[in-house]
């Protein structure tokens, strides 16, 4: 065959393959109704490990690289349990129509929880004063309503939000109020307020970003502010999800986010500040770089790219935060003490107390 013989052949082939994975799709829909009626949980860990090993051994008999089978079908199961999951939790239809409010909702997150609560049948409006959001009941200013609404979620700025919860307690609103600010401690006021005033308030923080679709192996933390029920039905709205539910205390939850997102985020703006300050050129660096120097570099990317406003608020207004910053300032003067004395011991007993305790992270996962 000529070349464009070949290459058309190849392109009938990559149609052939979409059709394939396009009804692989189909079929995950039909997977979802069927464990939906037998009360079974969407994800299989057993089915997974099978279906992965035996594409491993059928592409070795077909002389394919097994790394890249397993690597295929994985991608293939991550599409379809995103499929299942979409179709659970839209048959859930916990919302029934019920009347919700998102103020901050054409944001990032905002649009996020209003395009999930609406997949739950919630009736949503929508709150921001940057314009509408396209299919949604929409108000610039959410003070401008009754606050007749079974859910209100506040999806705004975190020194905003703390306001609009002080706002939302004078007004006393009937339906459970939550926020989804990466820190709670900037938010004491206007939690408290509300309890205060009796209102049905919790807070969460989703654990992922807005251009999450898949669930699965994601975390959404819930913080009891003392109101049992709200607490109850914010949980519930991600109960046919796959996602991992955790509840803690409001102190808690920022004591253990200034490691979670404090250190490491500085760890990556302290590596790419680094970097750039080096006077070695970036692409230089790359004709020579290592697998551990690229895994960091991807990493550092995606912290350089996200809004540095918020990540200054998660650095600056935690209550917590300056634990974290310390403990990296200590292990950085450590390190460096290490090095300039030559001492291999210390240098060595390092790495041995990051192995075990690394291991221990293993073994509760």
């Amino acid at each position: 065959m000529t070349l464009e013989e070949i290459r058309d052949r190849l392109s009938a082939l990559d149609r052939q393959l979409l059709a394939i994975v396009a009804e692989r799709q189909r079929l995950s829909g039909e997977v979802a109704e069927a464990k939906r009626s037998s009360g079974r949980a969407t994800r299989d860990f057993q089915r997974e490990r099978l279906v992965l090993m035996q594409a491993r051994s059928n592409a070795e008999a077909m002389g394919v690289s097994p790394d890249l089978a397993e690597s295929v079908m994985r991608l293939l199961i991550r599409g379809s349990l995103t499929e299942q999951e979409r179709i659970r939790v839209a048959a859930a239809g916990r919302g029934s129509g019920q009347p919700a409010l998102v103020i901050g909702g054409a944001g990032k997150m905002g649009r996020w929880f209003t395009e999930f609560l609406t997949s739950q049948s919630y009736s949503v409006t929508v709150a921001d004063p940057t314009g509408p959001l396209e299919g949604y009941a929409y108000v610039a200013d959410w003070r401008d309503t009754q606050l007749d609404y079974d859910l209100i979620v506040v999806a705004t700025p975190l020194k905003v939000a703390n306001l609009v919860l002080q706002e939302l307690a004078a007004r006393k609103p009937r339906g459970t109020i939550f926020d989804i600010g990466s820190l709670k401690t900037p938010l004491r006021q206007g939690v408290n307020a509300l309890r205060e005033a009796g209102c049905r308030v919790t807070s969460i923080h989703p654990m992922f970003g807005p251009d999450t679709e898949l669930l699965s192996g994601r975390h959404v933390i819930f913080v009891d502010c003392g109101h049992a029920e709200a607490l109850d039905q914010a949980q519930m709205l991600f109960a046919s999800t796959m996602a991992d539910r955790v509840v803690m205390s409001l102190d808690e939850h920022d004591r253990l986010i200034a490691y979670v997102l404090g250190l490491s985020h500085a760890l990556n703006i302290a590596f790419f500040t680094a970097l750039a300050d080096s006077g070695e050129a970036a692409p230089r660096l790359a004709q020579l770089s290592s697998t551990t120097y690229d895994a960091q570099v991807d990493i550092s990317t995606k912290v350089a790219n996200e809004n540095p406003d918020l990540y200054f608020e998660i650095q600056s207004l935690n209550d917590y935060g300056r634990d974290s910053l310390n403990a990296l300032r200590v292990a950085v003067e450590r390190l460096c003490n290490a090095v300039a004395a030559g001492d291999a011991a210390s240098f060595v007993q390092l790495m041995q107390r990051g192995r075990e305790y690394l291991a221990g992270r293993v073994r509760q996962t």
